[in-house]
């Protein structure tokens, strides 16, 4: 037997769950919509106002549902069966881009109209985020969860290289085009997702209070690694969010067009998706914690690179390096959570971890859209990537158990 037939099995080890691969089928397709509605959304919504704080808002409405229903919808998934739950939070996901559709078809798509299209689906994602979370863990056994996650990280960063470059081209189209592709694939997702067969799980019979709603809170603090690696995340990309002010960029800046601006949001995720393929097979042997740390760093140096670029080709350069480097914390990070959550407690830790997430991501996409308005779009950008270096070394000095984090498997 050969060294590389001795290898291969692990390094695809995931798919030998039938249940993995429908669960990852569903995650690819749906976010494969959400990336090609994303830059609908963003460019429609420049056309439409030409205020980069607009771009912003459109953040801030999608992480508000996710703000005030994370404590609820983490209990929701520790209660009850979590494939419906996610197989209900995508059929809500897939009306609410079938709105979009139809609204702008019909040309009565406007600011305020968009804005409640997007917080239905942060309303959907609220839920989602939890139970896929929990689920992945059901699929899969524990020795081949970081496999799993290496390979989720595979098909969200392919969605994210393909999903934009669709979504520009189809936006040639018209935007009614992208939101009608991505209402079918979400509707494949919530088939996928009602065929899972995951592993009996024994949740939670406890009725609904303050501590049972608040115990993932409470996990998160008590374990100082875990709140470590989810805040460092949380404020380096909430400083760092250049993706957002894509639109200005490609529109103003380096004057791409549509399809540059699907391509411009592609960059990162290919160098994600090069660097999850990397740690499918090779992982991350020793000394974590610092990977995590060095990988923040690297992410802020790649965001300062993008911020003072005005040549297209070196802009692709920065976004596919802060990628790269935001695949490394993700790995990290989620696999600690992973082999650190019991069972019964997956829901409530996946609701906060999303919080963190989407206060990351949209309200992060808020905070670039109000610094844009108040210092400019480049100025913006540059200093949120030296806040996202800085925090790299404050939680390195803060946090000495999330640097010392040496091998993930040994967290068990």
């Amino acid at each position: 037997m050969t060294e590389s037939s001795i290898k291969a099995p692990a390094f695809r080890s995931a798919f030998r769950h039938r249940s993995y691969a429908l669960f990852w089928s569903a995650r690819l397709g749906s976010w494969l919509a959400e990336q090609m509605q994303a830059v609908a959304v963003g460019w429609q919504m420049y056309e439409l106002t030409g205020d980069p704080l607009d771009l912003g808002l459109v953040g801030l409405f999608q992480f508000l549902p996710t703000l005030a229903l994370s404590l609820v919808a983490g209990q929701v998934v520790d209660s009850f069966d979590r494939r419906r739950i996610l197989a209900g939070a995508l059929a809500l996901q897939t009306a609410a881009v079938g709105a979009l559709f139809a609204l702008t078809a019909a040309g009565a798509a406007t600011p305020g109209l968009i804005f409640a299209v997007v917080f239905a689906i942060g309303l959907a994602k609220a839920f989602a985020g939890p139970a896929q979370s929990a689920l992945i863990s059901a699929v899969v056994p524990a020795e081949d969860l970081p496999n799993a996650i290496a390979w989720n990280s595979t098909a969200m960063q392919t969605a994210t290289i393909g999903g934009p470059a669709l979504g520009g081209m189809l936006y040639l189209a018209g935007p009614a085009v992208v939101y009608g592709v991505g209402t079918l694939l979400l509707s494949v997702a919530v088939v996928l997702v009602a065929a899972l067969r995951p592993r009996a799980v024994e949740l939670s019979a406890r009725g609904v209070s303050w501590g049972s709603l608040l115990a993932g809170v409470r996990f998160i603090g008590s374990r100082p690694a875990i709140l470590g690696a989810i805040s460092l995340d949380m404020v380096a990309v909430m400083l760092g969010g250049a993706v957002a002010l894509l639109p200005v960029y490609a529109k103003d800046i380096l004057f791409v067009g549509p399809w540059g601006l699907g391509l411009l949001r592609s960059a990162p995720a290919l160098g994600a998706l090069l660097t999850a393929v990397a740690l499918a097979r090779w992982s991350v042997k020793r000394h974590a914690g610092w990977h995590l740390l060095g990988a923040v760093a690297a992410f802020g140096a790649g965001t300062v690179l993008f911020g003072l670029s005005t040549d297209a080709a070196l802009s692709g350069v920065a976004l596919f390096l802060l990628g790269a480097a935001d695949e490394v914390s993700v790995f990290v990070r989620q696999t600690l959570i992973q082999l650190a959550t019991p069972d019964q407690m997956r829901g409530r830790v996946g609701a906060v971890s999303g919080l963190f997430i989407g206060a990351s991501n949209q309200l992060g996409a808020f905070e670039s859209g109000v610094t844009a308005a108040w210092f400019g779009v480049v100025p913006a950008v540059v200093l949120g990537g030296v806040g996202s270096i800085v925090v790299a070394v404050l939680w390195a000095w803060r946090f000495p158990d999330l640097r010392r984090i040496d091998r993930l498997l040994s967290i068990r």
